[in-house]
């Protein structure tokens, strides 16, 4: 069988999303929990297809190849030129496939043998988003004990829009990436996703009274809230004075769900 580059792009493809979405969690990177299944019979489908693809391209090799041996048998001599333009002809056929399009399976071995990383701080500087409830109001008040883990989003959404106050006085935990700006004020950060890290929005705490850890360093970040303006207006920002910061491994899911 003589392999070609459109059936080994397939497999390839194929093998990359099963590494990603069957042996590992990485898929957790760029999707949903509740795709895994589509993914993994994604990979398997274009496996198949790939296989098909070359052993039937094969086949018919083989079947050309004794059609064309019996054309030779057959033929007067007269017409020895005319056979061998025309098996010429044949066997241009048979490699009118460039040898650059072998090319095209880089791509896909690349992301077989070294899958993209999460999106981090880059996609969170670039793209700040509110989730927050539609307007102002109370919010419930938080579980008893101090620290209280809360998302980056319920943090947010509590700093912007709760008239209530529900995080005055309170210790809190938030757990996400840093990511700093130009002038030295830093943040953590986490990526909300809908469906997959394509329609990523990015969620920032401010944090005050600590030093900055390295950008995309994951932290987990203990503190107060410190208000900085009236619910509901441009000046509420979520924005946490640190008593500590600690360095975690990041975890397999970076994002969070809406």
């Amino acid at each position: 069988m003589r392999p070609r580059p459109q059936g080994v792009l397939l497999i390839l493809c194929g093998a990359a999303l099963l590494r990603i979405a069957l042996f590992s969690e990485l898929y957790l990177r760029y999707v949903k929990e509740g795709l895994r299944p589509y993914l993994v019979i994604s990979g398997v489908a274009l496996i198949v297809l790939g296989l098909v693809g070359m052993i039937g391209r094969d086949e018919d090799e083989d079947g050309d190849g004794d059609e064309q041996a019996v054309h030779d048998e057959g033929a007067a001599p007269t017409d020895a030129g005319h056979g061998q333009e025309a098996h010429a002809g044949h066997d241009h056929d048979h490699t009118r496939n460039p040898r650059i399009a072998w090319l095209l399976t880089a791509p896909a071995l690349a992301l077989l043998l070294f899958p993209p990383p999460a999106l981090g701080s880059y996609s969170a500087g670039r793209e700040e988003a509110r989730v927050a409830a539609q307007g102002t109001g109370t919010f419930p008040e938080l579980p008893a004990g101090d620290p209280v883990d809360l998302t980056l989003g319920a943090f947010a959404s509590r700093a912007e829009w709760d008239t209530g106050a529900s995080m005055k006085n309170r210790t809190v935990r938030l757990t996400g990436f840093v990511t700093r700006d130009d002038d030295g004020t830093w943040y953590i950060a986490r990526l909300l996703v809908t469906c997959c890290a394509a329609d990523a929005q990015a969620l920032k705490v401010r944090i005050r009274d600590a030093d900055a850890p390295a950008a995309d360093a994951w932290v987990t970040v203990t503190g107060t809230w410190h208000p900085t303006g009236k619910p509901g207006s441009d000046a509420a920002r979520p924005v946490l004075d640190a008593a500590s910061v600690k360095r975690v491994p990041a975890p397999s899911d970076p994002y969070e769900k809406r």
